[in-house]
């Protein structure tokens, strides 16, 4: 609005609007924030987060995809920044917080070139080239993954630093056996479905008590006290509908007249339940597990057959039970044959922690696993899972790709060295903008350094010239203090981790440097939490500019 014009309001009453190199600024400063938030959870020596929600729930971790998850960030830039964690969660379960920590640090530095007036095209167009050239180098410093000792370190990797103290060796032994047994080769190459490895948790016992089951565990007891504990060379039935008698689909009413027409009724009902019953015994099933309801009656008869019985089984369970013991999920009992039927060892009810269970266990070749967690309080035990979760996933991957690379920042050191080396030959401004990526990528090994403790500058340079040497396996030490060889050192991920990271974090990057507008509506006036300042402004859009206290900060 220049020189005294009367303002034309284009936009509704309320709308904050933030342009140009203000709403940059702003932009970058929240990313910077947010990427600050999980910076000293990175690594072994990381810390933890103490995070209680609106409840009172408390959540005690430091894995990065969770702490974001739980912070409830109102800016939109800083719900940018928590997709980049969500994704990396879902893609390859580790590496969460440095793909955050990689985005923040890329937008620090890409300020500095904006303050030197170099245009935000220009930047991302060479963060674009340097990603480009950093996931063309990254299988250069790969190793092959032909062995399960070698998939064992990328666990314990994976697992280090979260609160799972010195269970690491045997919850990382649990994770590479269950990962093996799921995998499956598919046109000639490996394919890992980490759903398939079903994760039950009980608190009590210790984490050493945790344990890989060779089939299923069910969170459910029999469905009747004189039904057999145990069953041993189950068949197993699995029945999608519920022993019960259906009810007519049209409306229908049936008159009596006499008492004992009642009866005949009852009887009748009775019957046809049994019938179900009996089908089942027919076939040869000694254990059924219906998803839908059984009734008392069916509860009964199963009983006095010896028949094991669970129901109400939730259906991700039914494919489990299915792809582990071999049966087939049958809609209709009367389609029900011998070859439905699944195999198991042993089907038993045991009571862990308060709690009775059922174990389905000793099945031939299973595809799918459990785990079973165990752990002193509710917190251990939900840490353990989240360690679990990236040690699964991290296993998995690397099975599939059959590439590792080494960690404790070599990867990035030597990928900061070789783009400084490569951005010459692009020339122009765009030069800049890669040597700026590859100080960012040095941020890593740099906040290992200062989590643990350490004199980061003196580290960095110790470091970068171990790699001038030629030593592209060289990274930081947290437990001793100093630089050595990663492999030797047995800490080791997987490719797609880091190339996950990298790809996630410049597009973030990128999309964020190319916002110069951004354009508020003013909140509803209930519960005030729209991004416009309490009660709107007032008088029109005065003060167009001021949005300092308008978007919702952080946390």
């Amino acid at each position: 609005m220049m020189g005294g014009q009367v303002p034309i309001l284009v936009l509704k009453e309320g709308t904050e609007r933030e342009t140009g190199r203000n709403a940059q600024k702003k932009n970058i400063e929240v990313a910077k924030a947010i990427a600050d938030a999980v910076r000293t959870t990175l690594g072994p020596k990381g810390m933890d987060k103490m995070l209680v929600d609106s409840l009172g729930d408390i959540v005690i971790t430091n894995d990065g995809a969770t702490i974001l998850k739980e912070i409830d960030v109102a800016h939109p830039a800083a719900k940018m920044m928590v997709e980049v964690a969500k994704s990396q969660d879902t893609e390859v379960g580790d590496g969460t917080t440095s793909s955050v920590v990689l985005s923040g640090e890329l937008l620090k530095v890409a300020e500095e070139l904006l303050d030197q007036n170099v245009h935000p095209t220009v930047i991302t167009n060479g963060y674009r080239l340097a990603a480009e050239k950093a996931l063309e180098i990254l299988p250069e410093l790969g190793v092959k993954v032909d062995n399960d000792e070698i998939l064992k370190e990328i666990a314990m990797t994976a697992m280090t630093g979260k609160n799972v103290g010195d269970s690491k060796d045997y919850l990382s032994d649990i994770a590479v056996k269950a990962v093996r047994a799921v995998a499956e080769e598919m046109d000639g190459k490996t394919v890992v479905d980490v759903d398939n490895i079903k994760v039950e948790k009980k608190q009590g016992g210790g984490i050493h008590d945790t344990v890989l089951i060779d089939g299923i565990i069910l969170d459910k007891e029999k469905v009747h006290p004189r039904m057999p504990k145990r069953v041993e060379n189950a068949k197993i039935a699995l029945i999608n509908t519920g022993f019960e008698v259906k009810k007519t689909e049209i409306s229908a009413k049936i008159q009596i007249n006499k008492p004992e027409d009642i009866q005949a009724f009852l009887d009748q009902e009775a019957e046809e339940i049994r019938k179900m019953v009996e089908k089942v015994k027919e076939v040869g099933a000694n254990v059924v597990f219906c998803q839908k309801a059984i009734d008392d009656m069916a509860q009964h008869y199963m009983a006095k057959y010896g028949i094991y019985a669970v129901r109400r089984i939730k259906k991700s369970d039914m494919e489990k039970l299915a792809k582990a013991t071999g049966a087939k999920i049958v809609t209709n009992l009367d389609d029900l044959s011998a070859d439905d039927l699944g195999y198991a060892a042993v089907v038993e009810e045991r009571k862990i922690g308060d709690d009775n269970m059922t174990f389905v266990t000793g099945c031939k070749n299973p595809k799918s696993v459990s785990i079973l967690i165990r752990g002193g309080t509710e917190h251990v035990v939900d840490e353990v899972e989240r360690a679990l979760h990236d040690a699964l996933k991290v296993v998995a991957v690397a099975l599939e790709d059959g590439v590792a690379v080494p960690g404790g920042g070599a990867t990035e050191v030597e990928l900061a060295m070789k783009l400084r080396e490569y951005a010459p030959s692009v020339g122009g401004r765009e030069q800049l903008a890669i040597e700026k990526f590859a100080d960012a990528l040095e941020i890593i090994p740099r906040t290992l350094a200062e989590n643990a403790g350490l004199d980061a500058i003196d580290i960095m340079m110790k470091l970068k010239a171990e790699h001038q040497k030629g030593n592209k396996h060289a990274g930081v030490d947290v437990f001793e203090g100093k630089i050595s060889d990663m492999l030797g050192n047995k800490v080791i991920e997987p490719m797609r981790v880091k190339k996950q990271a990298v790809e996630s974090a410049t597009e973030v990057a990128t999309m964020i440097l190319r916002i110069d507008d951004v354009i508020a509506a003013k909140g509803s006036d209930k519960g005030g939490k729209g991004p416009g300042p309490e009660g709107g402004m007032p008088g029109g859009m005065g003060g167009m500019g001021g949005m300092g206290g308008g978007m919702p900060g952080m946390m």
